[in-house]
Order: C-alpha cells, then sequence, then structure tokens
C-alpha cells in the first residue's frame, strides 16, 4: 500500500502512554495514517501527573525532524510540547525549510495536572515564529487566555479571543470550550467563518491526553485530504468515541481508548 498518508508529531514523550507522542501514534493509527516522531522531551509522568522532565537537545530535535522528512515527507505534522524558545525556532525552520503543509499547532503550555512544560520565552517565541506559518493552532481556554491576554468566561469572549488570535497571526483557530461550564462547544475560525461545534459533557472523567489526541486527529484527517471544518469534525466524532469508552486506567486523571474509535471500523471493513 504505498499510498499511505504520513504524519510527523513534533513532541514530548509520555511514559504512561496516555498523551504526547504515544497518544499521537495511537490515533494515526486508529484512523489510518502513518506515524512518525521527533521526540523534545521526555516526561516520567503517569494519570497522577509528572515527577520529571528531560529536554532533549534542540540539535538533536532538529536531527530526528530532518532524518525522518528527508526520507518519508509527511501528509500533515502536529507539533506539541516544545519546552523552550530554540525549540520553537527549530521547528517553525523546518516548516519553511521544507515548505511543511497541514500543520497543526496545539499549543501546550501546562499539563492537565497543572505542571508547566515550556520555560519562559516559548510562548512569545510561538506567537513570534509559530503562530504565522502554523495551519492550525488548538488551544484551550486556558491557553487561549496565555496567547491573548483576554479573560475567557463565556462564548462571547471565545469569539473575541479567536478573532484576535487569527486576524493578529493568519492562522486557523480552534478554541476549545471544555473549560466553561454546561455543555462543551468549540470554535473553530477559519478565513472569515466562525464554525460552531457544539458538544456534549461525556460522563467520564478520564481525559487524560486530549489534547494532543484531538490535535494529532486533525491532522491525520488532513492529511487524508479533508479540508479543516471536515478535519475537525471527524477529529471530534474520533475523540468523543474514544472518550465515551469509559477505559478506566490508574489512579488519577486516566487516558482514553484510542483504539475503540476504529476498532469496529477496521472489523467491518
Amino acid at each position: 500500500m504505498g499510498n499511505m498518508r504520513v504524519v510527523l508529531t513534533i513532541a514530548g514523550s509520555d511514559s504512561s502512554g496516555g498523551a504526547g507522542v504515544q497518544a499521537d501514534l495511537k490515533t494515526m493509527t486508529a484512523i489510518g495514517v502513518y506515524g512518525m516522531t521527533a521526540i523534545t522531551a521526555l516526561t516520567a509522568q503517569n494519570t497522577m501527573g509528572i515527577s520529571g522532565i528531560m529536554e532533549v537537545s534542540p540539535d538533536f530535535v532538529t536531527d530526528q525532524i530532518d532524518t525522518s522528512i528527508t526520507d518519508i515527507p509527511p501528509d500533515a505534522v502536529k507539533i506539541g510540547m516544545l519546552p523552550r524558545r530554540e525549540h520553537v525556532i527549530r521547528v517553525a525552520d523546518a516548516i519553511k525549510r521544507y515548505s511543511l503543509k497541514n500543520t497543526v499547532l496545539d499549543p501546550v503550555l501546562s499539563s492537565t495536572s497543572g505542571r508547566s512544560l515550556t520555560a519562559d520565552g516559548a510562548l512569545s517565541a510561538m506567537k513570534e515564529y509559530l503562530l504565522p506559518i502554523v495551519s492550525l493552532i488548538t488551544p484551550n481556554l486556558p491557553e487561549a487566555e496565555q496567547l491573548t491576554g483576554m479573560k475567557i468566561e463565556d462564548r462571547d469572549a471565545m469569539e473575541r479571543a479567536g478573532r484576535f488570535l487569527t486576524s493578529s497571526y493568519g492562522c486557523s483557530v480552534l478554541i476549545k470550550g471544555g473549560h466553561l461550564k454546561g455543555d462543551p462547544w468549540d470554535l473553530l475560525f477559519i478565513d472569515d467563518r466562525i464554525i460552531s461545534y457544539p458538544g456534549e459533557r461525556i460522563d467520564n472523567p478520564n481525559t487524560h491526553g486530549s489534547g494532543c489526541t484531538l490535535s494529532s486527529a486533525i491532522a491525520s484527517y488532513l492529511a487524508l485530504g479533508f479540508d479543516m471544518p471536515c478535519a475537525v469534525s471527524k477529529a471530534k466524532e474520533y475523540i468523543t468515541r474514544a472518550i465515551s469508552a469509559g477505559l478506566d486506567l490508574g489512579r488519577g486523571n486516566g487516558p482514553m481508548d484510542h483504539m475503540l474509535g476504529s476498532r469496529n471500523d477496521i472489523l467491518s471493513k
């Protein structure tokens, strides 16, 4: 099958397998694309939190990206944890050097448990180097607040923040509304349009790695040729099924069932 689509994830590793490159690879496999990785940091973590982070040198991150891309060109790229300013600059350089398309940035600033994953300077570097050249960013509300400096407590504020980001940087923006009360609405800002994705609150606290999973699912569907609004819609369906499966591992904020979303599809083919 020589026409399999390829997605590169540039992100951190989660030793417990629920987030980071592990979640990305599971998601890509479930959706049916070939996943490659450039690991930016190793984390020692589980469902209770992160006990340690070991950063990968920017030179070696670049080496991983170059070595993968020059042999197997990706159809899409998912970008997650970038610990330092230099990592951000190296990734932006690679996007420009290789004219990478379908680039999805999940601006990971802290873990679900609240631990900061980026050093000072990485956020400003994202704004300066990455946001103007990526296809899509997928911030949750706390991340959107950090990117805009705005307080976001309702849907009107989500709209203001999204318009600000897309007009400031030119990329499409998916603001995830899961932190608001009630059913979670996500808003996609693309060109001059706002597309709403109403969701339902799923009674499952185990959502470890949900941001990683959604962004890599969007990248996977973009790689398969779907346009942005459709890729977001299909990625939302995938993650909803993965959360709804009710997997319950660990003593804290557990992972989702990445493979359930496609298991029935695979069996029925």
